[in-house]
């Protein structure tokens, strides 16, 4: 199994004013990460829409990211559903396109208690071959996965990370501490990549590099680097643009920002709907401040 590290962009994934995947548009994005350097590419994920998508468009984006990365970067793919066994058949899925992890929230909606989400995420380790990182994020799913309860999953083989979305530096510490190197805790959290990164995590998840993927990837190369004052520096200089995008309207801030970029970010699919016309002006100054769009 493939070894994660660095910063993963969540690409976004672009539709067409009818509603279709562009799948051009899309290949063309991949090329555009990895020529910025960004380590990794993950599809099907939280800004990707995959809970709005369905299947056969979640195989399809998993198939075109495999093929146009072409293995020069690791593809992490979304897997998540509702269900044990649907997840257990969408993680056999991308495990056999060749995607080199999966990336799984917990079941959403119905709130399982912490035995359902071991047992859950157990029985998903056990019916698959391919690096899982499961995903916490209780501000989306309902669910909050305690350090506890992931101390007990990580004993699978093949769960390796946890992409650790609660917003609290500490759970990081906590999970750290109870798993030793058994799981290797991932950034989730915008503001907090710094913090992590000083904190040996292994990786960013990261939204915000589908707009500034080489300022992304640069603050973690510098942080693995040993160059903390540097990398602070690089930080710094993000955060606006990540409390930016934190403030609201996430997904149609970056898929208005990459089509003002020249690259594909289509619109948001119903019920969602594109940035504002009377908030553009306010994304192209960001982009423009971040250094990343002309006047």
């Amino acid at each position: 199994m493939k070894e994660l590290k660095g910063t993963m962009v969540v690409m976004v994934t672009p539709f067409t004013e009818d509603g279709r995947f562009d799948e051009q548009g899309f290949r063309s994005n991949i090329d555009w990460y990895i020529a910025e350097g960004i380590h990794g590419l993950i599809c099907t994920g939280s800004t990707s829409e995959f809970a709005n998508m369905d299947i056969e468009e979640i195989h399809r984006c998993i198939d075109v990211t495999v093929d146009q990365a072409g293995g020069r970067v690791p593809v992490m793919a979304g897997t998540a559903a509702n269900t044990t066994k649907k997840t257990i058949e969408l993680t056999q899925y991308a495990q056999h396109a060749g995607a080199d992890a999966a990336l799984i929230v917990s079941p959403f909606y119905g709130l399982p208690n912490q035995d359902e989400l071991y047992e859950h995420f157990k029985a998903i380790g056990e019916n698959t071959d391919i690096s899982i990182m499961i995903y916490n994020n209780p501000w989306y799913s309902g669910v909050d996965i305690l350090p506890e309860t992931v101390a007990k999953i990580a004993g699978s083989p093949n769960i390796k990370y946890i992409k650790e979305s609660t917003g609290d530096i500490r759970r990081v510490h906590e999970i750290q501490r109870l798993c030793g190197n058994d799981i290797d805790v991932w950034c989730g959290w915008e503001d907090l990549a710094y913090e992590c990164f000083l904190m040996d995590c292994g990786g960013w998840v990261c939204p915000t590099a589908n707009l500034l993927p080489a300022k992304c990837a640069k603050l973690f190369n510098l942080a693995q680097d040993g160059k903390y004052k540097e990398a602070k520096q690089c930080y710094f200089e993000l955060l606006v643009f990540l409390n930016y995008l934190e403030a609201g309207d996430l997904l149609a801030k970056v898929k208005s920002g990459l089509n003002l970029l020249r690259h594909s970010g289509g619109i948001p699919r119903r019920p969602f709907l594109p940035l504002a016309e009377k908030n553009i002006a306010e994304l192209k100054c960001m982009l423009v401040e971040a250094g990343v769009l002309s006047t």
